[in-house]
Protein backbone atom coordinates (compact mmCIF):
# COMPACT_ATOMS: atom_id res chain seq x y z
CA UNK A 1 0.00 0.00 0.00
CA UNK A 2 1.42 3.50 -0.77
CA UNK A 3 -0.19 7.40 0.42
CA UNK A 4 -0.50 9.25 -2.48
CA UNK A 5 1.02 12.77 -2.66
CA UNK A 6 0.81 15.46 -5.47
CA UNK A 7 3.69 16.50 -7.55
CA UNK A 8 3.55 20.09 -8.51
CA UNK A 9 4.56 18.65 -12.44
CA UNK A 10 2.72 19.22 -15.28
CA UNK A 11 3.65 16.04 -17.35
CA UNK A 12 0.47 16.70 -19.71
CA UNK A 13 -1.02 14.57 -21.20
CA UNK A 14 0.82 11.50 -19.61
CA UNK A 15 -0.31 10.40 -16.39
CA UNK A 16 3.08 9.93 -14.75
CA UNK A 17 3.52 8.64 -10.75
CA UNK A 18 6.64 8.90 -8.99
CA UNK A 19 8.24 6.40 -6.76
CA UNK A 20 11.47 6.78 -4.93
CA UNK A 21 14.53 3.90 -5.73
CA UNK A 22 14.73 3.36 -2.18
CA UNK A 23 12.31 2.62 0.37
CA UNK A 24 9.80 1.28 -1.89
CA UNK A 25 9.75 -2.19 -1.16
CA UNK A 26 10.43 -2.55 -5.37
CA UNK A 27 13.97 -3.97 -6.55
CA UNK A 28 15.83 -2.60 -9.94
CA UNK A 29 14.41 -5.48 -11.74
CA UNK A 30 10.59 -4.48 -10.44
CA UNK A 31 10.92 -1.09 -10.76
CA UNK A 32 11.97 -1.93 -14.97
CA UNK A 33 8.21 -4.19 -15.31
CA UNK A 34 6.49 -1.93 -13.57
CA UNK A 35 7.29 1.04 -16.56
CA UNK A 36 3.58 1.58 -16.67
CA UNK A 37 1.20 1.10 -13.51
CA UNK A 38 -2.19 0.58 -12.48
CA UNK A 39 -2.84 2.72 -9.02
CA UNK A 40 -5.95 1.45 -7.84
CA UNK A 41 -8.55 2.47 -4.38
CA UNK A 42 -11.57 1.33 -4.05
CA UNK A 43 -13.04 0.81 -7.80
CA UNK A 44 -11.26 4.10 -8.60
CA UNK A 45 -8.43 3.22 -10.78
CA UNK A 46 -5.79 5.15 -13.49
CA UNK A 47 -3.02 4.21 -15.55
CA UNK A 48 0.22 5.61 -15.21
CA UNK A 49 4.09 5.92 -16.56
CA UNK A 50 6.14 5.45 -13.66
CA UNK A 51 9.47 7.67 -12.99
CA UNK A 52 12.10 6.73 -10.53
CA UNK A 53 12.72 9.69 -7.88
CA UNK A 54 16.27 9.65 -6.49
CA UNK A 55 16.39 12.19 -3.92
CA UNK A 56 15.30 10.74 -0.93
CA UNK A 57 14.01 14.43 0.63
CA UNK A 58 11.44 14.46 -2.76
CA UNK A 59 8.74 11.69 -1.09
CA UNK A 60 8.44 10.06 2.88
CA UNK A 61 9.04 6.67 3.44
CA UNK A 62 5.29 4.96 1.91
CA UNK A 63 4.21 7.52 -0.71
CA UNK A 64 3.86 7.44 -4.15
CA UNK A 65 3.55 10.99 -6.02
CA UNK A 66 0.94 11.86 -8.64
CA UNK A 67 1.84 14.70 -11.50
CA UNK A 68 -0.80 17.28 -12.19
CA UNK A 69 -2.49 15.30 -14.55
CA UNK A 70 -2.93 12.18 -12.54
CA UNK A 71 -3.82 13.61 -9.13
CA UNK A 72 -6.40 15.30 -10.66
CA UNK A 73 -7.95 12.08 -13.00
CA UNK A 74 -7.55 9.97 -10.13
CA UNK A 75 -9.72 12.32 -7.67
CA UNK A 76 -8.75 11.49 -4.39
CA UNK A 77 -7.72 13.49 -1.40
CA UNK A 78 -3.95 13.30 -0.62
CA UNK A 79 -2.89 10.69 1.69
CA UNK A 80 -5.20 7.89 0.42
CA UNK A 81 -3.63 4.63 0.55
CA UNK A 82 -3.23 2.87 -3.12
CA UNK A 83 -2.46 -0.16 -4.47
CA UNK A 84 -0.43 -0.42 -7.56
CA UNK A 85 0.24 -2.96 -10.36
CA UNK A 86 1.64 -3.88 -13.60
CA UNK A 87 -0.44 -2.26 -16.00
CA UNK A 88 -2.21 -4.68 -18.65
CA UNK A 89 -2.16 -3.23 -22.05
CA UNK A 90 -5.48 -2.26 -23.77
CA UNK A 91 -6.98 -5.04 -25.57
CA UNK A 92 -7.85 -2.36 -28.64
CA UNK A 93 -3.73 -1.94 -29.33
CA UNK A 94 -4.28 -5.48 -31.29
CA UNK A 95 -6.72 -3.14 -33.63
CA UNK A 96 -3.74 -1.02 -33.92
CA UNK A 97 -1.64 -3.25 -34.82
CA UNK A 98 -3.60 -4.20 -37.46
CA UNK A 99 -4.41 -0.88 -38.58
CA UNK A 100 -0.47 -0.55 -39.14
CA UNK A 101 -0.20 -3.81 -41.48
CA UNK A 102 -2.68 -1.96 -43.74
CA UNK A 103 -5.92 -3.28 -42.70
CA UNK A 104 -8.86 -0.95 -42.31
CA UNK A 105 -10.53 -0.73 -39.18
CA UNK A 106 -14.51 -1.57 -38.16
CA UNK A 107 -16.32 0.92 -36.25
CA UNK A 108 -16.26 -1.37 -33.29
CA UNK A 109 -12.56 -1.20 -33.23
CA UNK A 110 -11.78 2.89 -33.80
CA UNK A 111 -14.09 3.53 -31.21
CA UNK A 112 -12.56 0.94 -28.53
CA UNK A 113 -9.70 2.39 -29.35
CA UNK A 114 -10.77 5.98 -28.95
CA UNK A 115 -12.41 5.17 -25.45
CA UNK A 116 -8.76 3.72 -24.40
CA UNK A 117 -7.17 6.72 -25.62
CA UNK A 118 -9.78 9.08 -23.92
CA UNK A 119 -9.10 7.19 -20.46
CA UNK A 120 -5.44 7.77 -21.11
CA UNK A 121 -4.19 3.84 -21.11
CA UNK A 122 -2.63 4.72 -24.26
CA UNK A 123 1.49 6.33 -24.14
CA UNK A 124 2.17 8.95 -26.46
CA UNK A 125 4.02 5.77 -28.47
CA UNK A 126 1.29 3.81 -28.93
CA UNK A 127 -1.15 6.90 -30.05
CA UNK A 128 1.77 7.79 -32.29
CA UNK A 129 1.75 4.44 -34.08
CA UNK A 130 -1.87 4.70 -34.51
CA UNK A 131 -1.83 8.29 -36.04
CA UNK A 132 0.84 7.43 -38.25
CA UNK A 133 -0.67 3.81 -39.31
CA UNK A 134 -3.94 6.31 -40.16
CA UNK A 135 -1.94 8.81 -42.14
CA UNK A 136 -0.29 5.98 -44.38
CA UNK A 137 -4.18 4.96 -45.22
CA UNK A 138 -7.42 5.68 -43.70
CA UNK A 139 -10.99 5.02 -45.64
CA UNK A 140 -13.69 7.59 -45.67
CA UNK A 141 -15.75 4.86 -43.74
CA UNK A 142 -13.20 5.27 -41.21
CA UNK A 143 -13.25 8.85 -41.20
CA UNK A 144 -16.24 8.64 -40.01
CA UNK A 145 -16.15 5.78 -37.67
CA UNK A 146 -13.37 8.41 -36.02
CA UNK A 147 -16.01 11.40 -36.15
CA UNK A 148 -18.37 9.44 -34.42
CA UNK A 149 -15.90 7.67 -32.29
CA UNK A 150 -14.13 10.99 -30.63
CA UNK A 151 -17.90 12.67 -30.55
CA UNK A 152 -19.14 10.19 -28.10
CA UNK A 153 -16.60 10.13 -25.48
CA UNK A 154 -16.92 12.99 -23.35
CA UNK A 155 -19.73 15.52 -23.13
CA UNK A 156 -22.61 16.10 -25.60
CA UNK A 157 -24.39 19.82 -25.30
CA UNK A 158 -27.73 20.11 -26.08
CA UNK A 159 -29.67 23.35 -26.98
CA UNK A 160 -33.23 23.71 -26.85
CA UNK A 161 -33.62 24.81 -30.36
CA UNK A 162 -33.45 23.28 -34.41
CA UNK A 163 -31.27 26.00 -35.73
CA UNK A 164 -27.44 26.06 -33.80
CA UNK A 165 -25.13 27.53 -36.02
CA UNK A 166 -21.32 27.73 -35.90
CA UNK A 167 -18.09 28.67 -38.11
CA UNK A 168 -14.95 27.18 -38.21
CA UNK A 169 -11.63 27.75 -39.64
CA UNK A 170 -9.00 24.78 -40.43
CA UNK A 171 -6.16 27.25 -39.78
CA UNK A 172 -3.30 28.28 -41.02
CA UNK A 173 -3.63 32.04 -41.72
CA UNK A 174 -2.22 34.35 -38.58
CA UNK A 175 -4.52 37.14 -37.66
CA UNK A 176 -7.83 35.28 -39.09
CA UNK A 177 -9.65 36.04 -35.61
CA UNK A 178 -13.21 36.26 -38.18
CA UNK A 179 -14.96 33.94 -35.23
CA UNK A 180 -14.51 37.26 -32.71
CA UNK A 181 -16.63 38.82 -35.04
CA UNK A 182 -18.80 36.17 -36.88
CA UNK A 183 -20.12 35.31 -33.56
CA UNK A 184 -21.53 38.23 -32.69
CA UNK A 185 -22.87 39.34 -35.78
CA UNK A 186 -24.85 35.99 -35.49
CA UNK A 187 -25.63 36.37 -32.10
CA UNK A 188 -27.08 39.95 -32.97
CA UNK A 189 -29.39 38.65 -35.18
CA UNK A 190 -30.69 35.94 -33.09
CA UNK A 191 -29.28 32.95 -34.11
CA UNK A 192 -27.41 30.41 -31.63
CA UNK A 193 -23.82 30.31 -31.58
CA UNK A 194 -22.20 28.50 -29.03
CA UNK A 195 -18.87 28.85 -30.19
CA UNK A 196 -16.34 26.77 -28.44
CA UNK A 197 -12.55 26.81 -29.46
CA UNK A 198 -9.03 25.48 -28.28
CA UNK A 199 -6.74 27.29 -27.49
CA UNK A 200 -3.38 27.22 -29.86
CA UNK A 201 -1.00 24.67 -30.32
CA UNK A 202 1.04 25.50 -32.61
CA UNK A 203 -0.46 28.80 -34.06
CA UNK A 204 0.59 32.34 -32.37
CA UNK A 205 -2.72 33.26 -31.06
CA UNK A 206 -5.99 30.72 -30.59
CA UNK A 207 -10.01 32.02 -30.89
CA UNK A 208 -9.45 31.50 -26.62
CA UNK A 209 -6.38 32.80 -26.46
CA UNK A 210 -7.46 36.10 -28.13
CA UNK A 211 -10.93 36.20 -26.20
CA UNK A 212 -9.31 36.12 -23.04
CA UNK A 213 -7.92 39.02 -23.37
CA UNK A 214 -11.56 40.42 -23.16
CA UNK A 215 -13.09 38.46 -20.85
CA UNK A 216 -13.21 35.17 -18.93
CA UNK A 217 -13.37 31.99 -21.42
CA UNK A 218 -12.66 29.43 -18.25
CA UNK A 219 -16.32 28.25 -18.63
CA UNK A 220 -18.22 25.89 -17.35
CA UNK A 221 -20.84 23.82 -18.93
CA UNK A 222 -23.90 25.01 -17.19
CA UNK A 223 -22.34 28.69 -17.11
CA UNK A 224 -22.11 28.55 -20.58
CA UNK A 225 -25.77 27.22 -20.74
CA UNK A 226 -26.84 30.33 -18.62
CA UNK A 227 -25.06 32.63 -21.10
CA UNK A 228 -26.26 31.43 -24.67
CA UNK A 229 -29.96 30.91 -23.08
CA UNK A 230 -29.57 35.06 -22.70
CA UNK A 231 -26.98 36.38 -25.47
CA UNK A 232 -27.54 33.71 -28.30
CA UNK A 233 -23.78 33.28 -28.13
CA UNK A 234 -20.56 32.40 -26.07
CA UNK A 235 -16.90 32.55 -26.81
CA UNK A 236 -15.50 29.75 -24.81
CA UNK A 237 -12.56 27.77 -24.23
CA UNK A 238 -13.93 23.94 -25.28
CA UNK A 239 -10.86 22.03 -22.96
CA UNK A 240 -13.16 23.41 -19.75
CA UNK A 241 -16.67 21.71 -21.28
CA UNK A 242 -15.03 18.25 -22.17
CA UNK A 243 -16.02 17.97 -25.35
CA UNK A 244 -14.47 15.00 -27.82
CA UNK A 245 -11.48 14.66 -25.06
CA UNK A 246 -9.75 12.18 -27.27
CA UNK A 247 -9.25 14.75 -30.12
CA UNK A 248 -6.96 16.78 -28.02
CA UNK A 249 -4.88 13.62 -26.42
CA UNK A 250 -4.56 12.92 -30.41
CA UNK A 251 -3.62 16.82 -31.10
CA UNK A 252 -1.13 16.76 -28.13
CA UNK A 253 1.06 13.87 -29.95
CA UNK A 254 0.13 15.12 -33.38
CA UNK A 255 1.66 18.42 -33.54
CA UNK A 256 5.02 17.42 -32.34
CA UNK A 257 4.82 14.83 -35.18
CA UNK A 258 3.10 17.46 -37.80
CA UNK A 259 0.60 14.79 -38.53
CA UNK A 260 -2.44 16.38 -40.38
CA UNK A 261 -3.82 14.48 -42.29
CA UNK A 262 -7.50 15.71 -44.04
CA UNK A 263 -8.80 12.63 -42.49
CA UNK A 264 -7.85 13.53 -38.81
CA UNK A 265 -8.53 17.11 -39.46
CA UNK A 266 -12.16 16.26 -40.21
CA UNK A 267 -12.94 13.97 -37.84
CA UNK A 268 -11.07 16.48 -35.17
CA UNK A 269 -13.29 19.44 -36.20
CA UNK A 270 -16.51 17.79 -36.93
CA UNK A 271 -16.38 15.32 -33.23
CA UNK A 272 -16.12 18.77 -31.59
CA UNK A 273 -18.72 20.44 -33.73
CA UNK A 274 -20.77 16.93 -33.18
CA UNK A 275 -20.58 17.22 -29.36
CA UNK A 276 -20.97 21.04 -29.55
CA UNK A 277 -24.47 20.27 -30.59
CA UNK A 278 -24.18 22.19 -34.03
CA UNK A 279 -26.55 21.74 -36.53
CA UNK A 280 -25.67 24.32 -38.82
CA UNK A 281 -21.92 24.71 -39.72
CA UNK A 282 -19.30 27.14 -42.01
CA UNK A 283 -16.02 25.92 -42.86
CA UNK A 284 -13.39 28.54 -44.02
CA UNK A 285 -10.85 26.46 -45.56
CA UNK A 286 -7.49 29.38 -47.17
CA UNK A 287 -5.55 28.10 -49.80
CA UNK A 288 -2.35 29.25 -50.26
CA UNK A 289 1.32 28.59 -50.73
CA UNK A 290 1.88 28.96 -47.33
CA UNK A 291 -1.17 27.44 -46.22
CA UNK A 292 -2.02 24.19 -44.78
CA UNK A 293 -4.40 23.38 -48.25
CA UNK A 294 -1.81 24.46 -51.16
CA UNK A 295 -3.89 24.15 -53.96
CA UNK A 296 -7.67 24.54 -55.10
CA UNK A 297 -7.20 20.61 -55.95
CA UNK A 298 -6.30 19.72 -52.82
CA UNK A 299 -8.82 22.00 -51.12
CA UNK A 300 -11.91 20.79 -53.61
CA UNK A 301 -10.63 17.02 -51.83
CA UNK A 302 -11.13 18.43 -48.83
CA UNK A 303 -14.43 19.95 -49.01
CA UNK A 304 -15.70 16.76 -50.20
CA UNK A 305 -14.55 15.16 -47.20
CA UNK A 306 -16.09 17.19 -45.00
CA UNK A 307 -19.30 16.79 -47.03
CA UNK A 308 -19.76 13.63 -46.41
CA UNK A 309 -18.79 13.11 -43.20
CA UNK A 310 -20.74 15.79 -42.14
CA UNK A 311 -23.98 14.42 -44.15
CA UNK A 312 -23.72 11.03 -42.39
CA UNK A 313 -23.45 12.78 -38.75
CA UNK A 314 -26.24 14.84 -39.24
CA UNK A 315 -24.54 18.43 -39.85
CA UNK A 316 -25.74 21.22 -42.29
CA UNK A 317 -22.40 21.76 -44.05
CA UNK A 318 -21.53 25.08 -45.93
CA UNK A 319 -17.51 25.02 -46.96
CA UNK A 320 -15.89 28.36 -48.24
CA UNK A 321 -12.70 28.48 -50.20
CA UNK A 322 -11.05 31.65 -48.87
CA UNK A 323 -8.09 33.53 -49.95
CA UNK A 324 -4.87 32.05 -48.16
CA UNK A 325 -2.22 33.97 -49.51
CA UNK A 326 -1.05 36.36 -46.65
CA UNK A 327 -1.69 36.92 -43.19
CA UNK A 328 -5.37 38.90 -42.17
CA UNK A 329 -5.04 42.02 -40.43
CA UNK A 330 -2.22 43.43 -39.11
CA UNK A 331 -2.18 41.96 -35.28
CA UNK A 332 -0.66 38.58 -34.98
CA UNK A 333 -0.74 37.40 -31.27
CA UNK A 334 -3.59 37.62 -28.59
CA UNK A 335 -3.01 41.48 -27.64
CA UNK A 336 -2.85 42.59 -31.27
CA UNK A 337 -5.46 40.52 -32.41
CA UNK A 338 -7.74 41.49 -29.92
CA UNK A 339 -7.25 44.86 -31.25
CA UNK A 340 -8.31 44.58 -34.66
CA UNK A 341 -11.28 42.40 -33.66
CA UNK A 342 -12.68 45.61 -31.57
CA UNK A 343 -11.52 47.83 -34.17
CA UNK A 344 -13.78 46.10 -36.92
CA UNK A 345 -16.59 46.09 -34.43
CA UNK A 346 -16.22 49.77 -33.20
CA UNK A 347 -16.27 50.51 -37.17
CA UNK A 348 -12.53 52.54 -36.30
CA UNK A 349 -11.60 53.95 -39.91
CA UNK A 350 -8.38 52.35 -39.28
CA UNK A 351 -9.93 49.10 -39.07
CA UNK A 352 -8.54 46.01 -40.85
CA UNK A 353 -10.34 46.44 -44.35
CA UNK A 354 -9.61 42.29 -45.22
CA UNK A 355 -10.59 41.59 -41.47
CA UNK A 356 -13.75 42.85 -41.98
CA UNK A 357 -14.30 41.90 -45.50
CA UNK A 358 -13.92 38.12 -44.50
CA UNK A 359 -15.62 38.39 -41.61
CA UNK A 360 -18.84 39.74 -42.64
CA UNK A 361 -18.62 37.34 -45.96
CA UNK A 362 -18.20 34.22 -43.29
CA UNK A 363 -21.23 35.79 -41.11
CA UNK A 364 -23.41 36.11 -43.98
CA UNK A 365 -22.88 32.61 -45.10
CA UNK A 366 -23.92 31.60 -41.38
CA UNK A 367 -27.09 33.68 -41.72
CA UNK A 368 -28.12 32.54 -44.96
CA UNK A 369 -28.76 29.15 -43.12
CA UNK A 370 -31.98 31.02 -41.31
CA UNK A 371 -34.67 29.89 -43.16
CA UNK A 372 -36.49 33.33 -42.36
CA UNK A 373 -33.68 35.28 -44.45
CA UNK A 374 -34.33 35.09 -48.72
CA UNK A 375 -31.64 33.37 -50.24
CA UNK A 376 -28.38 35.53 -50.88
CA UNK A 377 -29.31 38.45 -48.23
CA UNK A 378 -26.99 36.91 -45.20
CA UNK A 379 -24.33 39.19 -46.42
CA UNK A 380 -26.70 42.29 -46.46
CA UNK A 381 -27.86 41.25 -42.81
CA UNK A 382 -24.35 40.82 -41.84
CA UNK A 383 -23.49 44.38 -42.95
CA UNK A 384 -26.48 45.49 -41.45
CA UNK A 385 -25.30 44.44 -38.08
CA UNK A 386 -21.90 45.28 -37.75
CA UNK A 387 -22.32 49.15 -39.21
CA UNK A 388 -25.24 49.69 -37.34
CA UNK A 389 -22.98 48.77 -34.29
CA UNK A 390 -25.50 46.00 -33.05
CA UNK A 391 -22.63 43.41 -33.50
CA UNK A 392 -20.54 45.35 -31.21
CA UNK A 393 -23.46 45.78 -28.36
CA UNK A 394 -23.77 42.02 -28.69
CA UNK A 395 -20.02 41.34 -28.35
CA UNK A 396 -19.87 43.86 -24.79
CA UNK A 397 -22.99 42.14 -23.72
CA UNK A 398 -21.04 38.68 -24.24
CA UNK A 399 -18.14 40.56 -21.83
CA UNK A 400 -20.10 41.14 -19.48
CA UNK A 401 -21.58 37.72 -19.41
CA UNK A 402 -18.36 35.92 -19.60
CA UNK A 403 -16.92 37.96 -16.88
CA UNK A 404 -14.23 41.39 -18.53
CA UNK A 405 -10.56 40.27 -18.39
CA UNK A 406 -9.58 41.77 -14.74
CA UNK A 407 -5.95 40.88 -15.36
CA UNK A 408 -3.63 43.83 -17.31
CA UNK A 409 -2.45 42.25 -20.57
CA UNK A 410 -0.74 45.21 -22.20
CA UNK A 411 1.08 45.32 -25.49
CA UNK A 412 4.93 44.21 -25.61
CA UNK A 413 6.85 46.94 -25.05
CA UNK A 414 10.44 45.18 -26.26
CA UNK A 415 10.34 46.10 -30.43
CA UNK A 416 12.04 45.29 -33.00
CA UNK A 417 11.25 46.77 -36.89
CA UNK A 418 12.24 44.39 -39.61
CA UNK A 419 13.15 46.21 -42.79
CA UNK A 420 12.63 45.84 -46.53
CA UNK A 421 15.55 44.74 -47.88
CA UNK A 422 15.48 46.90 -51.22
CA UNK A 423 12.88 49.23 -53.10
CA UNK A 424 10.39 47.40 -54.55
CA UNK A 425 7.02 46.18 -53.98
CA UNK A 426 5.75 42.91 -51.58
CA UNK A 427 4.77 40.18 -53.55
CA UNK A 428 4.31 37.61 -50.94
CA UNK A 429 4.23 36.78 -47.15
CA UNK A 430 4.98 33.44 -46.01
CA UNK A 431 2.18 32.87 -43.39
CA UNK A 432 4.21 29.69 -41.40
CA UNK A 433 7.15 31.62 -41.27
CA UNK A 434 5.75 34.80 -39.77
CA UNK A 435 3.27 32.10 -37.54
CA UNK A 436 6.82 31.04 -36.11
CA UNK A 437 8.57 34.21 -35.33
CA UNK A 438 5.69 35.38 -33.55
CA UNK A 439 5.36 32.58 -31.13
CA UNK A 440 9.44 32.75 -30.89
CA UNK A 441 8.63 36.72 -29.33
CA UNK A 442 6.06 34.69 -26.81
CA UNK A 443 2.92 34.78 -28.42
CA UNK A 444 0.68 32.88 -27.36
CA UNK A 445 1.60 32.20 -23.36
CA UNK A 446 3.03 35.92 -23.28
CA UNK A 447 -0.64 37.70 -24.49
CA UNK A 448 1.44 40.83 -25.70
CA UNK A 449 3.54 39.25 -27.84
CA UNK A 450 3.28 38.74 -31.50
CA UNK A 451 3.95 40.84 -34.83
CA UNK A 452 2.24 43.83 -35.67
CA UNK A 453 2.43 43.95 -39.50
CA UNK A 454 3.07 47.74 -40.91
CA UNK A 455 2.85 46.42 -44.58
CA UNK A 456 0.47 43.81 -46.90
CA UNK A 457 0.67 42.29 -50.26
CA UNK A 458 0.94 44.81 -53.00
CA UNK A 459 2.19 47.17 -51.20
CA UNK A 460 5.18 49.63 -52.41
CA UNK A 461 8.37 49.70 -50.09
CA UNK A 462 11.39 51.72 -50.00
CA UNK A 463 15.14 50.37 -48.51
CA UNK A 464 14.86 49.89 -44.64
CA UNK A 465 11.44 50.61 -44.61
CA UNK A 466 9.50 48.93 -41.81
CA UNK A 467 7.89 45.81 -43.03
CA UNK A 468 6.24 44.29 -39.66
CA UNK A 469 7.53 45.55 -35.79
CA UNK A 470 7.95 42.44 -33.44
CA UNK A 471 6.66 42.54 -30.23
CA UNK A 472 7.81 40.74 -26.71
CA UNK A 473 7.88 40.85 -23.41
CA UNK A 474 11.31 39.91 -22.49
CA UNK A 475 14.57 40.24 -23.99
CA UNK A 476 14.72 36.32 -24.55
CA UNK A 477 11.83 36.11 -26.76
CA UNK A 478 13.07 39.51 -28.87
CA UNK A 479 15.94 37.94 -29.30
CA UNK A 480 14.84 34.46 -30.52
CA UNK A 481 12.35 36.49 -32.81
CA UNK A 482 14.93 38.57 -34.27
CA UNK A 483 17.19 35.91 -34.86
CA UNK A 484 14.78 33.88 -37.17
CA UNK A 485 13.43 37.31 -38.85
CA UNK A 486 17.34 38.42 -40.05
CA UNK A 487 17.33 34.62 -41.24
CA UNK A 488 14.52 35.14 -42.72
CA UNK A 489 11.88 37.83 -42.67
CA UNK A 490 9.13 35.69 -44.06
CA UNK A 491 8.59 39.30 -47.20
CA UNK A 492 9.35 38.55 -50.36
CA UNK A 493 9.94 42.16 -51.90
CA UNK A 494 10.41 42.09 -56.00
CA UNK A 495 12.43 44.94 -57.56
Amino acid sequence: MFRIRAVAIDTYPENTAFLPRNDSGYGAEQFQALRKIEICHDGTSILATLAIMDDEHLLQRGEIGLGEQAFRRLGLPEGTEVTIAQAKPPASLEAVRRKIGGDTLTDDEIAAIIRDVARHLYSPMEIAAFLVACAAFMTTDETLALTRAMANVGNRLKWDAPLVVDKHCIGGIPGNRTSMIVVPIVAAHGLIIPKTSSRAITSPSGTSDTMEVLANVDISVERMQEIVARENAVLAWGGRVNLSPADDVLISVERPLRIDTYEQMVASILSKKLAAGSTHLVIDIPVGPSAKVRSHNEAVRLRKLFEYVAGKVGITIDVVLTDGSQPIGRGIGPVLEARDVMAVLRGEPNAPADLRDRAVMLAGRVLDFDPRIEGGQGHARALELLESGAALAAMERLILAQGPQQQSMPLGQLTHEVPAPRDGRVTAIDCHLIARIARLAGAPMEKGAGIDLLCKVGDAVGAGQALYRIHATSQTGLNFACELAGEASGYTVAA
